[in-house]
Parts: C-alpha cells; sequence; structure tokens
C-alpha cells in the first residue's frame, strides 16, 4: 500500500536533493525513498554485498544491464607503458645449431 507525505524543505536542502537525484536520473520521489530505505534498515538485515550497493558514486545507471560490455571496453590486456615509452617487442632468435 502506497501512502502520500508531504515534507517542507528549505532552499539548499530541495536544491542539494534535486541535484543528488538529477545525477543518478532519478525522480524526487525515489530519491527520498532509497534515503528513507538506507535510514531505516536495520543492521540485522544489511546483506554485506547489498550493504555495498550505492557506495562508489559515479557509475552509469545500465551498469547491472550491461556489465560485460563495460568490463570488455576498459579491460587492457598489455601492460601500461612506463614513463610514455611503449615496451620493446621480444623476438625470437633462430637458434645456432649445436656442436657436437
Amino acid at each position: 500500500m502506497s501512502r502520500a507525505l508531504q515534507v517542507y524543505l528549505e532552499d539548499p536542502e530541495f536544491q542539494a536533493l534535486r541535484a543528488w537525484a538529477d545525477e543518478r536520473g532519478w525522480s524526487l520521489s525515489q530519491a527520498v525513498r532509497v534515503a528513507l530505505r538506507a535510514l531505516t534498515q536495520s543492521r540485522e538485515e544489511t546483506d554485506p554485498l547489498l550493504a555495498s550497493s550505492g557506495m562508489i558514486d559515479g557509475l552509469p545507471a545500465d551498469l547491472s544491464q550491461r556489465f560485460d560490455d563495460y568490463l570488455t571496453h576498459t579491460f587492457v590486456a598489455e601492460p601500461p607503458s612506463r614513463n610514455g615509452v611503449e615496451p620493446k617487442k621480444r623476438v625470437r632468435r633462430a637458434s645456432k645449431p649445436v656442436r657436437r
């Protein structure tokens, strides 16, 4: 069951809430619900994995749906260059005949 709640905020609080919700692509209602759930959740109910949800700001909103795409685009197979100089490619030389 949903119930309506009316809240009065000072202008700075409202602007901060609006900015926080806009950064995440949420409505004000969604932002308030998320904050209330976080504040009222008991410690016993907290799953360690779920508790880490939302700890990192700036992640894409669709990260859970496109995780593999983002991982593929950020994974680097070769080590980064040092001091701006690319590492030399190793060349295998032909082996000399062994004298017996």
